[in-house]
């Protein structure tokens, strides 16, 4: 049956710790971000504790896989990235990210969000590149922002803490970094739940 998973390992005992950190709280907002960027940096990535969220596809850019939902307080997923691709700018719905990489490196560009209907090239705030264990936090406050992984030919993989699930729940607002047009994005869907992969999904 589909549900979460009782391993006992280094990462799953993370996952534990994540949802211990949160607690009885609404999420993020009534614990520190940097306390759970430590428990993420305290985590040395072994492949072989999340292979099981380990799920490609060459036909996307990137693919979203489920670990957890926090009892409904946050989602804590795999993404899975595809050589030379990467998503597209994006907000985060009013939520918290905080991402982990478990291999590879990944490039994260950050844009200030317009607040204009002025088509005018977005302006980009800020460039970095993420190697492996590396953490980072991002929130609406600081910007918007798209993650790329630049290797052309290795897939890289990180791990996302979501809280509160808005993206998942409601969608996000893309934009375009030449008219910052914005768009907004319909509920973001996963390509696994708990390691099993959905059905309907490109192979």
């Amino acid at each position: 049956m589909i549900g979460r998973s009782t391993e006992h390992d280094n990462f799953h005992t993370l996952v534990q710790a994540i949802n211990e950190k949160l607690g009885p709280s609404k999420g993020i907002d009534s614990v520190d971000e940097n306390e759970l960027q430590e428990l993420m940096k305290d985590y040395t990535s072994d492949e072989s504790e999340w292979a099981k969220y380990n799920f490609s596809s060459e036909y996307m850019n990137y693919t979203r896989n489920l670990v957890d939902k926090g009892n409904g307080k946050s989602n804590l997923l795999v993404l899975v990235w595809t050589p030379g691709k990467g998503s597209p700018i994006h907000d985060h719905a009013d939520a918290h990210c905080v991402m982990k990489i478990l291999r590879g490196s990944l490039l994260e560009t950050r844009f200030k969000e317009p607040t204009t209907k002025e088509k005018r090239p977005m302006e980009k705030i800020g460039e970095t590149t993420y190697s492996e264990n590396q953490v980072t936090y991002m929130a609406d406050s600081l910007g918007v922002h798209r993650i790329s992984n630049p290797h052309p030919t290795e897939y890289a993989v990180s791990l996302h803490l979501y809280t509160p699930p808005n993206a998942a729940k409601y969608g996000c607002n893309t934009f375009n970094e030449e008219t910052s047009t914005s768009t907004r994005a319909n509920q973001c869907s996963f390509y696994s739940e708990y390691g099993v992969k959905v059905r309907n999904q490109a192979t």
